[in-house]
């Protein structure tokens, strides 16, 4: 059995893929002060006995563990923090680019450093640009560094030389020395987490990762422990930014690579599916509780970047550039809003209505969970009849449907009072930003929407995908057997993944060509170390090459697949006109960076149930959930023809736009193969709500998928 955890902002999903391929799967409210207690608590409730327990062979775990402590979230303060760096450079990580978030506010304020002033330490030694001494380094310098840090109490350090991505000689010299004077203090060092010039973003990574350290290194092995005395003596996964894997030792030692942990999973899933499909584009929607995110998949593989803010703003889903702190890791590029069910409506000053970016999260959560009085996404949809006004959870979740109405009367004075009206609004707002989002990784990338499958899941994706979909001109989606905890069945389709990079900045042609598959080859043996240590066998390792081109005088690179030299300068003139409409291919390209992914390959299961098995029951699935909400112990109904009455759980009103208008609500687990509904209609499981809006029409797959099509294109 291998199991996925995925901790979300409102809700911890847990999913557990049997041997057989039957699957296991529970929602809870998230512990946001604790959240390895909502963790293991829903484990021990999915899994019933300790024996069980043991026959778990994997946990992939996905947390917002790592954002949620930028973010200064209660009980996860960030540590004091030391920086060690060349004299001369000590305030790098303050000043900075010269970009602001805000061009046209003269009041704009920087983020706070994450190492302040007094705690930036300099010492005296100079390495230049091809890698030689001029200025040696002293250690009895890093000693009295030492003895202040020992003085202040500090219990983390960050160390970034000049040119160390060239040879980071006197950077391991004084991590060495750190680590024997104060053996329990963290060190990150910067040339060790990414070897690559750009003293700024080198040097944010490294204090970034080392005030992550204290709180994830805390967490994580909390969370082991809870697993050990919970039985389960399976090795621990977690996922990494850029959608792969790391065991929890490697994952500890660079938790700036986990600040996006939680959305990759769900990218990954949709790739997985996509493959599964035969989709060669893709776009990820993934709605949760607290946030909507977009992503773009070609032929299998999401859209990765090299760069990204940590706890940086958004605006309408874009990041904006100096709002944050940069961190060069490569992350699945997501384009996020604040739009997810608990995010809270509100009327500005000018009495307008808007939605977000405020969320309810999982305490108190919507108006609905009747412990608030704030509106919510969720609360108009309650309001307005999609989703189910007395439960969510299969039953388990209750769902108090006069407090969600009472929420919205709250603001339903831009509305004349008309209640239906504000809830209209509300989910107005929020489909048009999500569209937003999706525009952004698709149109603005140079992509075409409209060939695009839009893949929706997460808590609230289905109940959204025919809207914002219909906004942005996609004729198809979707909505795979489990949405609601989709993300986290994509921990179990992760490979585990290593990233080592190296800057050279020499000119793109034949003869430098031997030059950078040797240092390829060179990054390739340290992906061997890295993989083999976290237990990948030899046979399941594979490797990609990578080359961040650019033209020559250019200051921004586009990353392109190696191979010969021809096809490689062709590639990145293509990309240049895909992504800015023109290329010069007389122009001299510069290699920047050589990059070595490695890959570990591991075991994957279909999401759909046609591998799902079992002894008895061979007619169609008229059981619900049990208790742990298991398929385990049953098979669906795979045949053509199927039975409405069946499926139909009742009809009730639903807003469809411009009216209410009696629909039926069927349930998912009793749709069959081949079932089409036509729209307006309600599908309710356990985990998700799908709305199939007036013109669309959804047909059930054989792979137990709902495959969305909009009838008016």
């Amino acid at each position: 059995m291998r199991v996925g955890i995925d901790v979300g902002g409102t809700f911890t999903d847990v999913v557990a893929r049997h041997a057989n391929g039957a699957l296991s799967r529970l929602k809870v409210p998230t512990t946001p002060r604790a959240p390895e207690v909502g963790a293991l608590r829903a484990l021990a409730e999915l899994v019933a006995t300790r024996d069980d327990a043991g026959d778990i062979a994997l946990v992939a775990h996905a947390s917002t563990i790592a954002t949620n402590a930028l973010l200064g979230q209660l009980h996860l303060e960030l540590p004091r923090v030391a920086f060690v760096t060349t004299a001369g450079f000590r305030d790098v990580v303050e000043i900075g680019r010269q970009n602001r978030s805000a061009v046209y506010d003269l009041g704009v304020e920087r983020p706070v450093p994450l190492a302040r002033r007094e705690d930036r330490f300099v010492v005296h030694e100079r390495r230049e640009a091809d890698g030689s001494v001029t200025v040696p380094l002293d250690l009895r310098e890093v000693d009295a560094i030492a003895s202040e840090i020992a003085r202040r109490g500090i219990t983390t350090v960050a160390i970034g030389l000049l040119h160390a991505y060239v040879d980071d000689g006197h950077e391991v010299a004084i991590g060495r020395r750190l680590a024997e004077l104060l053996p329990d203090v963290h060190v990150s060092r910067s040339a060790e987490l990414v070897r690559e010039f750009r003293e700024y973003e080198r040097f944010s990574t490294a204090v970034v990762n080392a005030a992550l350290m204290p709180a994830v290194r805390g967490y994580l092995d909390r969370l082991a422990a809870g697993l050990r005395e919970a039985g389960v003596r399976a090795p621990l996964f977690v996922m990494r930014s850029d959608g792969g894997m790391a065991s929890v030792e490697a994952a500890a030692a660079r938790p700036a690579s986990l600040i996006e942990s939680g959305p990759a999973g769900g990218v990954i899933a949709a790739a997985f599916l996509g493959q599964t499909l035969g989709l060669r584009r893709v776009l990820s929607f993934d709605m949760g509780g607290t946030t909507a995110k977009a992503g773009t998949i070609l032929d299998g593989t999401p859209e990765i970047a090299t760069e990204f803010e940590a706890a940086g703003a958004t605006h309408s889903g874009r990041a904006q550039k100096g709002s944050g702190y940069p961190v060069r890791f490569p992350f699945v590029d997501l384009a996020e809003v604040s739009a997810g069910g608990g995010t809270i409506a509100w009327i500005d000053r000018a009495g307008s209505l808007r939605v977000g970016p405020a969320s309810a999260g999982a305490d108190p959560g919507p108006a609905a969970y009747g412990r608030s009085d704030k509106p919510t996404v969720s609360d108009a949809n309650v309001v307005l009849g999609r989703l189910n006004p007395r439960a969510l959870l299969g039953g388990a979740f209750p769902i108090d449907a006069a407090n969600a109405r009472r929420a919205v009367a709250s603001i339903a004075t831009v509305t004349d009072g008309d209640v239906t009206a504000a809830a209209a609004g509300i989910l107005a707002i929020a489909d048009s930003e999500m569209a937003k989002v999706l525009r952004i990784v698709s149109v603005e990338r140079g992509y075409d929407p409209r060939d695009f499958t839009l893949v929706a899941f997460g808590g609230g994706g289905p109940l959204h995908a025919c809207a914002v979909a219909s906004e942005i001109g996609v004729r198809r989606i979707v909505i795979p057997e489990h949405p609601g905890v989709f993300s986290a069945n994509g921990l179990l389709a992760a490979d585990v993944r290593v990233v080592f990079s190296r800057s050279v900045g020499v000119v793109a042609n034949p003869a430098a060509w031997a030059m950078l598959e040797a240092v390829f080859g060179e990054l390739r043996e340290a992906g061997e170390r890295a993989l083999a240590a976290q237990g990948v066998a030899a046979a399941d390792r594979a490797y990609l090459w990578e080359l961040d081109l650019r033209y020559a005088g250019q200051s921004f690179e586009l990353t392109i697949s190696g191979g010969e030299f021809a096809s490689t300068l062709a590639a990145f003139h293509a990309r240049h006109t895909q992504r800015y409409g023109y290329s010069v291919p007389g122009e001299t390209v510069e290699v920047v960076t050589v990059r070595a992914i490695g890959i570990g390959r591991t075991q994957k299961q279909r999401f759909d149930s046609a591998t799902e098995s079992a002894d008895t029951d061979t007619g169609a699935d008229t059981d619900t959930d049990t208790d742990r909400n298991s398929d385990h112990g049953r098979r669906r109904s795979i045949v053509p023809a199927p039975s409405f009455t069946m499926a139909a759980l009742e009809e009730r009103p639903v807003w469809n736009g411009s009216s209410f208008e009696p629909t039926t609500v069927f349930s998912r687990e009793r749709l069959t193969n081949g079932t089409i509904l036509h729209g307006p209609a309600i599908v309710e499981q356990y985990d998700a709500t799908t709305y199939v809006a007036p013109h669309w029409r959804a047909t059930v797959d054989a792979s137990c998928n709902l495959i969305l099509e909009d009838g008016t294109l």
